[in-house]
Order: C-alpha cells, then structure tokens, then sequence
C-alpha cells in the first residue's frame, strides 16, 4: 500500500511540475507572439547625401536605434523571417550610382552591400523570403538579389523610369511600375523573364497586391488616380480618382482598404475595395512619401519626408493618434516582427490581459510541487 501510495504521490508530483513548466513555456511563447512589430524606415538627407534608418518600436512609437546606411536612402522591406532588411540607396548627384544595405535586425548593423543599378528606388521581398526584387530608376532595369548570398542574380530590362515593386502573394509574379513609359511591368520570378507589360496612368509610381492576389492597384501621379489591375487577364478594370499627386500605396492585410499617400496635398486617401471609392482622406505631414500597415490592420505609418516625421492613422476612425519625429527626409517604411531590436532604449511589449497573473499561477504551482517533494 505504502508502494502505491508513494507511486501516486510521485506521479502527482511529476503532473503538477509538467503542467506549472509546460503553462510558462506557453505564456512566454504567447508573450512573443504579440510583441508589437518594429517599423524600418529609411531617412534620405539630400542635402546632407547621407543616410540613416529609424527604427521604431511601434507599441511605444519610439525610435528606439537609428542605423546608418548607404546614401540617400528610400525604399525599405523586410524578410519574412525578420532577420534581414533590405534598403535602398542612390549617391545622388552626379553618378546616382545604387547600392542595396542589407541590415541584421539582430544586431542593427549593416552586414553586406550589394551593387544594383543607378537610382535604385523601390524594393520587395518574395514570400519564401529568397529573392529581393529592386528597380533601378536611371538604368530601366530591375535588379533580383538572391538572399541566401545578398549577391545580384539577375538583371532584367523593364520600361522607362521603374520606380514601384511588390510580389504577389504566392510569389509568382512581380509587378513594376514605369514612371517613365505609364506602364507596368510583369516578371515571372520562376524564370524571371517579363509575362506582360499592362498601360496604366500617366507618371505611375507606387504599387500594392491585395491579400488574395487578384488585384494590382498602381498610383498615378499625373492622373491623380489608382489603376486597379486583374491578375488573371493583367488588364485595367477600374480607375480609381485620389489626391494630388499620389506616390506611395499600400494594402490593409485583409484587403479591405488600400491607402494612398498624395504628396501634392499633403494627404492619404483610403480606398474601400469592395466599391473602388475613396471613403475618407487624412491630412498628414508635409511631403508624404512612403505609406505602410502594421501586421494586424489597426494603424498606418506614413513618411512625411519634408516634416521629418511618421503619421500613425488609427484604421478604426482615420485619425491620426501620433507623430513620431524620425531622421531628415523620411522615405520607405516596412514592418517586421523582432524578438530583439538592440535598441538603445528599452522596448515596451503589448502583453495580453492576464499575462502576468497567468505567471504568478505557473510559479506558484511550482512553488507548491518544490514544498512538496
């Protein structure tokens, strides 16, 4: 009996300490999943031709490290995984020679450089996270980088002036815009060759997939208005009026908004998909250049490259709720989740409701099995 009895016991015991770490196992596993993405933006100093990145921590909108980069930085994306930022850099006047700053998210430093054409611009990242496609707006070429490497594996010729990029969903395909030829282009990444060459508006700059990868919206600056492009015909369904002079353009994840930032007014027009009419327009900073939405859809960061800030609009009521000051000259601007941002200051997590009472249960528990054995 006194076998069995301490066979029990022991089992119990053995229960209790299995539920108290399996319980804390779970909490931190929980606690990194909703640590609040960090937002890279790229701070393109013209006058200075100097460049740094601004690194944000998005649940306290701090800048919380700033990176030095390449010269005159703009377009910014970030691998899947989180552990490498790509970011674009043109020297300016008189070579506009380009070069691509490859930046550990870990340690926040610069760890390649990748030569590309004259004045790269746009940037993007396929979903597999192995290539990186770059337009070259003085060399009417797009640059594919292969990421395992951060070595240049293909150059390909597109229209006049590429200036916007984005990848499909399912990595298929790429579209560019061509600023200086009002069309855009269609790379198939399996063999990167061009598919399609689609007319759009006049001066296209910006370029955004929805989520389920049916449509393609560009930005017409000339025209003040957004192309909205099918992916199974590549042709224009719909044209889209916006504001003054519209440059960058970004998707909600569930594709229900599009954002457009217009530079000529000072302002970002939100598009309500399901009808291709703009709802609501939010007056912003001066300049706004770059437009992105953070992973779960509640705010939009947007560059406002002469105001030297980012305008946080809350999706709910298209208010803008804060203004981060930043680098001069705000450009691009990309989101990734990090588990360590080597920030200069410490970093603010969004924990859930009851986390830290959840661990109080958990060491307690383990407190009772120690007292026990």
């Amino acid at each position: 009996m006194k076998v069995t009895a301490s066979v029990k016991t022991c089992q119990a015991h053995i229960s209790i300490r299995t539920f108290a770490i399996m319980t804390l196992v779970l909490l931190v596993q929980v606690n990194i999943a909703n640590a609040a993405p960090f937002a890279y933006v790229a701070n393109a100093d013209v006058y200075m031709k100097s460049g740094t990145v601004s690194v944000i921590d998005t649940a306290t909108n701090k800048v919380t490290n700033t990176v030095n980069v390449g010269s005159i930085p703009s377009g910014v994306t970030v691998k899947p995984d989180s552990k490498k930022v790509y970011v674009t850099n043109s020297s300016g006047f008189p070579d506009y020679k380009g070069t691509v700053s490859v930046i550990d998210t870990t340690s926040n430093k610069v760890t390649a450089t990748v030569d590309v054409g004259n004045s790269p611009y746009g940037v993007a990242v396929t979903p597999d996270g192995t290539m990186v496609y770059v337009t070259n707006t003085d060399s009417n070429t797009t640059t594919v980088i292969d990421t395992a490497t951060d070595t240049v594996k293909a150059t390909l010729n597109v229209g006049i002036g590429p200036w916007g990029v984005a990848v499909t969903p399912d990595g298929t395909k790429v579209y560019v815009t061509n600023s200086g030829s009002d069309t855009t282009t269609v790379i198939d990444t399996a063999t990167n060759k061009i598919i399609n060459t689609v007319p759009v508006g006049g001066m296209p700059y910006g370029v955004a997939v929805n989520p389920d990868g049916t449509k393609v919206y560009v930005a017409n600056s000339y025209n003040n208005s957004v192309s909205v492009i099918d992916t199974v015909t590549n042709n224009v369904t719909e044209t889209v009026d916006v504001g003054d002079s519209p440059e960058a353009i970004a998707s909600d994840p569930n594709g229900i908004r599009i954002y457009v930032t217009n530079y000529g007014d000072n302002s970002v027009s939100v598009i309500y998909t399901a009808t291709n009419k703009v709802v609501a327009t939010v007056p912003v900073g001066f300049l706004p250049r770059g437009v992105a939405v953070n992973p779960d859809g509640t705010k939009v960061y947007v560059t406002n490259e002469v105001s030297g800030t980012v305008s946080v609009i809350d999706t709910t009521t298209n208010t803008i709720t804060d203004t981060i000051k930043v680098g001069n000259g705000p450009v691009g601007v990309a989101f990734g989740n990090f588990t360590n941002s080597n920030s200069t200051d410490k970093s603010t997590k969004t924990i859930p409701s009851g986390f830290n009472f959840l661990i109080f249960i958990a060491m307690f528990v383990l407190y009772i099995w120690k007292k026990l054995i």
